[in-house]
């Protein structure tokens, strides 16, 4: 799709502007350390990210919007075999990819070697705007080939691909903002949507929390399958976000990248 890569980048950056302006307006919790090289490291590791993806394009050319064009053309996937309405597909295959990233957040969490991955995102000190963006780039690439294959088998259409991604990154900084919400508002949202009060919950401390609330966009998955906590426990202000390390390494770019293969 022309121009697309350049169309999702500008809404990113223009959300991501949008919020850290809201959660510097109306934040939830205090600020215990500064956010300067937290930011920095953070906006590391996802322009190294960035950089992995663009190496997995050198040597498996489809991406996940060229994989749906490719299916497209040679028919492959579900939606490509169905005569159904084109809008209807759409909501269908967001539907199905939302579930999927849903199903994929719960496995990183039970699979032990995932977990070691997927605990550089959990590792964050503070959670903010820019924690959406922090994710370990062997994660980041697993999921890209997850998201390949998922898309071969539906066979969505392109713009159902652009938007889901759309959706995901959108939702994925608005509930990792740092955003003070009137409660009737946050009560309303998260009847479809994860609200950053839900999903703060999830980047608790304690494992009985953060093994909760793993929808980015839909709040419905962890309600029909038991998986929904509605507070912390002790509360917003007085919860402990990240894990074991309660200091200045998870700040760290070059701690961050090696967590995953350490022994603890």
């Amino acid at each position: 799709m022309e121009h697309e890569g350049l169309i999702r980048l500008g809404i990113f950056l223009g959300l991501f502007v949008l919020f850290a302006g809201l959660e510097a307006w109306a934040p939830r919790r205090m600020r215990r350390r500064a956010r300067t090289r937290r930011w920095v490291t953070n906006w590391a590791i996802s322009l190294i990210d960035v950089l992995v993806l663009r190496a997995l394009a050198l040597g498996l050319p489809l991406l996940a919007v060229g994989a749906a064009l490719d299916a497209g053309a040679q028919g492959w996937g579900l939606f490509n075999r169905l005569d159904w309405p084109a809008g209807l597909e759409i909501v269908l295959a967001v539907l199905v990819f939302d579930f999927a990233i849903w199903l994929q957040h719960l496995v990183t969490h039970k699979v032990p070697v995932l977990w070691r991955l997927h605990r550089v995102h959990h590792a964050d000190v503070e959670l903010d705007v820019t924690t959406a963006i922090r994710f370990h780039p062997v994660e980041i690439a697993l999921s890209m080939l997850l998201k390949i294959a998922l898309v071969y088998l539906l066979g969505p259409a392109a713009l159902a691909v652009v938007i889901f991604e759309v959706l995901l990154n959108g939702t994925a900084l608005f509930n990792h903002a740092n955003l003070r919400m009137p409660l009737w508002l946050d009560a309303a949202l998260r009847r479809m949507l994860v609200t950053p009060d839900m999903h703060r919950v999830h980047h608790s401390v304690h494992r009985h929390e953060h093994d909760s609330n793993y929808g980015f966009a839909l709040s419905v998955w962890d309600r029909l399958f038991g998986t929904y906590r509605a507070q912390p426990e002790a509360g917003h202000e007085g919860m402990t976000i990240g894990l074991a390390w309660q200091d200045e390494r998870p700040t760290r770019l070059g701690w961050s990248l090696w967590l995953p293969f350490t022994r603890r």
